[in-house]
């Protein structure tokens, strides 16, 4: 029994080193990886090498809504209230990236740990919890985001947890698939006769071994979470002032799209580069964690 789990262990241990050359060996992913390395970078230094604030207004310039400009210092033009454009879009960049990864943070633990439990569980606890999930799937995903930031207000934080805690309704479903597989493999049969509790083996044996399955569908929600925030930002419904964000800059831009056509295409060609670098990265995962999908 004991050797059983060593094995799956060792076995793991392979599985996981054929995937790094598998990904090692996929140019158009790692090309990814690196763009988005030198986005988040530009991201958090670009801010820092403008002399001027995300709310900072240049009376100087006439009109306001001046176009790119390496002589005046905005080198990506402002916005029709004379903000600096490139102060705006790297902190937009910011925010829109830390709402995608909190929120795909927050739907992968509920949704791995309800999918690991209703999974290796099963039976009628298995029944319940995937009903939950089905009521929840019923309910219109944009009217119940939409509703929480109307009652509780339009915060930040509010928006990540709105977000992730209905999006962990798919990772929810996926988790439990694999786990309904793995509890009838030896070595978790192996842990059930030495007498460990559920809750160990779910910890130590089950949610280890669909580590690759989570990682590869959160790396393709994070693009999604990130058009679904510049979604609600277009509404108005998202980041408010002074904080901005892609999909809201995109919105102030198409309101401009003719007099001012750089404030709408500078924040629309950052977010289209970023959701087709993350894109292109989750594939190339999926393809390296599970070579049968590709």
């Amino acid at each position: 029994m004991a050797g059983s789990i060593r094995a799956s262990t060792m076995t793991e241990g392979a599985l996981w080193g054929d995937a790094r050359r598998r990904l090692r060996g996929n140019r158009a992913a790692i090309a990814a990886a690196a763009f988005i390395a030198v986005l988040v970078l530009a991201a958090l230094l670009g801010p820092l090498a403008s002399p001027y604030a995300v709310d900072h207004v240049d009376w100087t310039l006439s009109p306001l809504a001046s176009p790119p400009s390496l002589s005046n210092g905005h080198w990506f033009g402002t916005d029709s209230n004379g903000r600096d454009l490139f102060v705006r879009v790297w902190t937009g960049t910011q925010v829109s990236l830390l709402v995608a990864l909190l929120a795909t943070a927050v739907s992968v633990v509920i949704g791995v740990a309800w999918g690991a439990t209703a999974g290796y569980l099963g039976g009628r606890v298995d029944g319940w919890m995937m009903r939950v999930v089905d009521v929840l799937y019923a309910l219109p995903y944009m009217f119940f985001v939409i509703i929480l930031t109307v009652v509780f207000g339009r915060s930040l934080w509010l928006i990540f947890l709105a977000i992730g805690a209905v999006g962990w309704l798919t990772m929810a479903r996926i988790v439990r698939g694999q786990a309904l597989a793995l509890r009838q493999r030896e070595f978790v049969l192996a842990a059930v006769a030495l007498g460990l509790p559920a809750r160990r083996i779910i910890a130590r044996h089950v949610v280890p071994n669909v580590l690759g399955t989570v990682i590869v569908y959160a790396t393709l929600t994070v693009p999604q979470v990130i058009l679904f925030e510049s979604f609600l930002s277009f509404l108005g419904l998202g980041v408010q002032e002074p904080l901005t964000s892609l999909g809201r800059l995109v919105a102030e831009g198409a309101l401009e799209m003719e007099t001012a056509p750089w404030q709408l295409l500078v924040p629309a060609s950052v977010l289209a580069l970023l959701l087709l670098a993350l894109n292109f990265l989750g594939d190339g995962l999926r393809d390296a964690l599970d070579p049968r999908l590709g």
